[in-house]
């Protein structure tokens, strides 16, 4: 992995700084052995003794790694990544339009939550299906991406996921208060 210090032009594709394939569905167990060999290649100890531009150098690199890391671990920031490296924009910030089934959905468990959220059975079922639903958009997700090539798909898929997300850890917060 010297390679990495020798090379920050790889830093333009987290996926390429780990050598890793460009895919949404990624072996974790080897980003994090990359992201170990690349920290221990820059670690500050390491270059304690070299020059002003090796350290800024090595301290560069090691920030990279613990973005690209966080960046390539989490699913939905992942996939964002991707989307954007294949010059497609969610546009998160400006662009909240969603399916109206989507939407329905979202409000029926919202309307769960708010009438179960002392009845911990029924939030825990209710959890069951959200959960259910992030994995089934996942598997949509890694179809776009991985199969399709479709680019576009995958960020309005990913943009729903980031409700469903927020959604579950509220509904977390609703079960953490009950047990």
């Amino acid at each position: 992995m010297n390679v990495v210090v020798a090379n920050p032009s790889a830093s333009d594709d987290y996926f390429r700084f780990f050598g890793l394939e460009r895919r949404f569905n990624i072996d974790l167990a080897a980003l994090d052995q990359a992201y170990l060999a690349i920290q221990k290649e820059v670690h500050p100890d390491r270059h304690a003794r070299g020059s002003d531009t090796e350290q800024r150098l090595a301290m560069q690199m090691a920030t990279l790694a613990n973005t690209a890391l966080q960046t390539l671990k989490h699913p939905i920031q992942r996939g964002l990544y991707l989307c954007q490296l294949h010059g497609v924009d969610a546009r998160l910030e400006t662009n909240t339009a969603m399916p109206a089934a989507f939407l329905m959905k979202q409000m029926e468990w919202r309307e769960n939550l708010e009438e179960r959220e002392e009845d911990l059975a029924e939030l825990e079922a209710l959890a069951e299906e959200v959960y259910q639903s992030k994995r089934d958009t996942l598997a949509e997700v890694t179809q776009a991406i991985d199969g399709a090539k479709n680019y576009v798909r995958a960020a309005e898929l990913l943009r729903g996921l980031l409700f469903i997300d927020k959604f579950a850890l509220e509904l977390d917060d609703a079960i953490s208060a009950l047990v």
